[in-house]
């Protein structure tokens, strides 16, 4: 789950991270309101959860009562790369000496946390890993002993981070990991993490996604979840209890396994396609589940071939096989299906999708994860 800059922000102050005082206002009187708690010179926000805010003309300074009601004006109702910005996050405005980076995610090969540092902030990571990348500092930290302030501040150094700032960094860098682990953050992120002139450290904007698997521990997230907003197909995804992610591909993603999934979309990019989704049915591959996810799929009409992605373990071939024939029954798909399934019992379920009576043009069975992606790939871009 993504959070808006402000919930961020108020994130990172229940681990003792510093950010600009401010509020959220969804009214032009509340945005006054909150820029005349906060102090003048304020800086007006938009908030959406898409990058170019700033470009758009969503991020303005005003250094007076009327300046926030003309840009809150303008603000609030501006469509920004298709997100309608329905709340501006007003705070006072900082005094910046120098702009850093810092972010924890996890690093899923290596099985450990990774910390991500930068003098060079204020700017969008992969331009500088593009550019500099001897400018990134990564550090990975096993979890059961974490970052301690010594490894910290080392860091900071070895990221050729102003003297004056080092140790304001490092302990921002501890308060930032204990927000990552005990907050159950997919990453937490800092762009920019900034020196004022009189010496201070604080967080000027706030990136953090959150680990829905953690949300048992999280009762206090219900409150970021009413104004967590989805696309059409997320919503759909979210009635039939599928973990779904819409994407901006043409081929649409079934697999059974988050793992699996991501992979899957990675051969798919590799050939030369697009991902439409990511969607884990993970070990319910039954008529009911398939039919729900191929309905999703289908809702997206950008998807041109659809990949299923199955590697059998609990998970049985024929089972698997039995669903999809079921499912396209119910489901008057646009699209052909790539199906790609091994395993257990993986021979039975091949001969029931053979047996099926599905035309092949509809249905095409393919022996490896590289034949199906490359077959579902043609396509998707109609070299088929």
């Amino acid at each position: 789950m993504d959070l808006f800059e402000y919930q961020g922000k108020q994130y990172f102050a229940r681990f003792d991270i510093p950010v600009s005082p401010g509020d959220v206002a969804y009214t032009v009187d509340e945005a006054v309101a909150a820029a005349d708690a906060a102090g003048y010179p304020v800086v007006v926000k938009a908030q959406v959860q898409v990058g170019g805010r700033g470009k758009a003309g969503g991020i303005k300074l005003a250094d007076t009562a009327d300046e926030v009601r003309l840009h809150a004006g303008n603000i609030l109702g501006m469509d920004i790369k298709g997100h309608l910005v329905k709340r501006v996050w007003v705070e006072h405005a900082s005094d910046i000496s120098k702009e850093y980076y810092a972010s924890y995610s996890l690093d899923r090969a290596a099985k450990k946390h990774l910390l991500m540092l930068s003098a060079q902030g204020g700017v969008e990571i992969e331009a500088v890993a593009e550019s500099d990348p001897d400018a990134i500092v990564m550090l990975h930290i096993d979890p059961v002993d974490g970052i301690s302030s010594e490894a910290a501040r080392d860091a900071a150094v070895r990221a050729k981070i102003d003297d004056e700032a080092v140790d304001g960094v490092a302990d921002m860098l501890v308060k930032l990991y204990r927000c990552f682990t005990e907050g159950d953050c997919d990453l937490a992120e800092i762009n920019p993490l900034i020196l004022r002139p009189d010496g201070g450290v604080h967080a000027l904007d706030a990136k953090v996604s959150l680990d829905n698997n953690a949300a048992f521990r999280h009762p206090e997230w219900d409150e970021f979840r009413a104004t967590e907003e989805l696309d059409e197909r997320e919503q759909l995804a979210r009635t039939h209890d599928l973990q779904y992610i819409g994407l901006d591909g043409t081929v649409g993603i079934i697999a059974n396994g988050a793992g699996l999934a991501m992979s899957t979309l990675d051969v798919v990019n590799q050939v030369g396609g697009t991902a439409a989704n990511f969607l884990d049915i993970g070990g319910g591959a039954n008529a009911d589940m398939m039919a729900a996810a191929l309905g999703v799929i289908n809702f997206d009409e950008n998807v041109k071939s659809i990949f299923i992605n199955i590697f059998g373990g609990i998970t049985r071939g024929e089972e698997v096989a039995k669903g999809i024939v079921e499912a396209m029954s119910r489901v008057d798909l646009r699209a052909p299906i790539v199906i790609r399934l091994d395993g257990t019992n993986a021979e039975e379920g091949r001969e029931i999708l053979a047996n099926a009576g599905i035309s092949a043009d509809k249905l095409i069975s393919k022996p490896t994860m590289l034949d199906a992606a490359r077959a579902a790939v043609a396509i998707a871009n109609g070299s088929n």
